[in-house]
């Protein structure tokens, strides 16, 4: 027998490597018995490989192994070839079958099942595409901002009081004293625009919402961006414009396995976003669709619309809804006459994964907001201090990145586009 290296082959590269002997090593992700031939389906973080072998006793699903053996070519095996084994070392024996089929994973049919041993069905093939995925976005959108002199920052997660407000906040106990986890970096970046004018942070927030749809999690990661010195609201959706498109592109570019994988298809970045103001938004969804929505903003249903007439009208899977009514905005949006503001949301496929606009960076503008809305500046001192030393006009927005990476793949749960999400009735695994 032939000394074999030590060196290892990952899957992906095995398909040049036809003729050689190789060392490969992962997971057993498949096994099948035909007589006296037995195949082994190898799962490394490159793919899948075949291994055949004769007369062996395969370990269970999930065992680590090496295997030792021959490249040959075989266009019924994944990526055109397989490996001849003759030599199968067990590296971590499983010793008991995995809760789930990992093979055969299959989110419509047994999502609790999924999500409850995620541990171990996170190994799955459509679960690690997906968080490839999401980690090339993330990827994508440092580079963007990297690249036009953006300074990522790094901001508090426990928090004396909530940026938003609201019921939504986890209390905790911080030596003796009520603290909250952050819902949001919005305050502190904003504090960071007058250090480096352009700024953006990638981290996780945390909201108690009640919420129970495949749209919500109590704990997601944000990207938050916040630049200043912007002329208006304009400046802050062509910034959003091409950051996103980038990060469609790098997608397409980097990761067209996982697309293939998942049955997914990236939109077509070549075309101008379209930008509505919120109340014709309503007009025509009302007008062409027989659809009216109430509220200060619009509801699920119209904004699926709006993304189908953005779609057809326009050949952009994306839309902006512009000029928000100052009663669906917080008080740090920046007002647009009597009752609007600048503030924006970006849609993508029929949702929005995305909201923000031009703030208010005057410290008597946002004392008369606040008046204005019956709360009482004294509650906001350390924030508004901030603004008395001299703040630039500007704006910023955030994203989910799950949302996003589930709107892009098609995954009706947002749940599994987390690796271990939380809910309001998940905390393990």
């Amino acid at each position: 027998m032939e000394t074999v290296t030590d060196e290892r082959t990952l899957n992906r590269a095995l398909p040049t490597r036809i003729g050689e002997r190789v060392a490969v090593q992962g997971w057993v992700h498949n096994r099948r018995d035909l007589g006296g031939i037995q195949f082994l389906l190898l799962r490394d973080r490159s793919g899948v490989a075949q291994c055949v072998f004769e007369k062996t006793q395969l370990p269970l699903h999930e065992s680590c192994v090496r295997v030792q053996g021959t490249v040959v070519a075989n266009e019924r095996a994944p990526g055109g070839v397989e490996v001849r084994a003759d030599a199968l070392e067990v590296l971590s024996r499983a010793t008991t079958p995995p809760p789930v089929e990992i093979a055969k994973e299959e989110w419509h049919a047994n999502p609790e099942t999924l999500l409850e041993y995620r541990q171990v069905t996170v190994r799955g093939l459509k679960a690690q595409a997906v968080l490839k995925v999401q980690a090339e976005l993330v990827r994508a959108f440092r580079a963007y901002l990297d690249a036009r002199d953006f300074t990522e920052i790094f901001t508090p997660k426990i928090v004396a009081a909530g940026a938003e407000g609201g019921a939504n906040l986890f209390e905790v106990d911080y030596y003796g004293k009520r603290a909250y986890l952050a819902q949001s970096p919005q305050v502190y970046k904003q504090i960071m625009v007058a250090v480096f004018e352009r700024v953006y942070e990638v981290a996780p927030v945390f909201r108690a919402e009640p919420s129970h749809t495949s749209r919500h999690l109590a704990e997601y990661l944000s990207l938050d961006v916040e630049v200043g010195f912007i002329s208006d609201e304009n400046d802050v959706m062509d910034l959003q414009e091409g950051l996103f498109k980038a990060m469609m592109s790098q997608v397409v570019e980097r990761c067209a396995a996982e697309l293939q994988l998942l049955e997914a298809t990236a939109p077509d970045v070549g075309v101008p976003v379209p930008r509505i103001p919120l109340l014709e938004a309503r007009s025509l969804i009302k007008e062409r669709y027989g659809h009216e929505t109430g509220g200060k903003d619009l509801d699920p249903e119209a904004e699926r619309l709006l993304g189908r007439w953005a779609r057809h009208e326009h050949g952009s899977e994306f839309v902006f809804v512009t000029h928000f009514p100052q009663a669906a905005r917080p008080f740090y949006t920046h007002p647009e006459g009597a009752d609007l503001t600048r503030g924006v949301d970006l849609l993508f496929r029929g949702v929005e994964i995305t909201s923000g606009g031009q703030r208010v960076h005057r410290h008597d503008m946002l004392v008369e907001e606040l008046t204005k809305r019956n709360m009482d500046p004294a509650g906001f001192r350390g924030y508004l201090e901030v603004f008395q030393h001299g703040m630039p006009p500007h704006g910023g927005f955030a994203a989910g990145a799950e949302r996003l990476t589930a709107l892009l793949l098609g995954i009706p749960n947002v749940r599994f586009a987390r690796a271990f999400p939380r809910d309001g009735s998940r905390i393990q695994p």
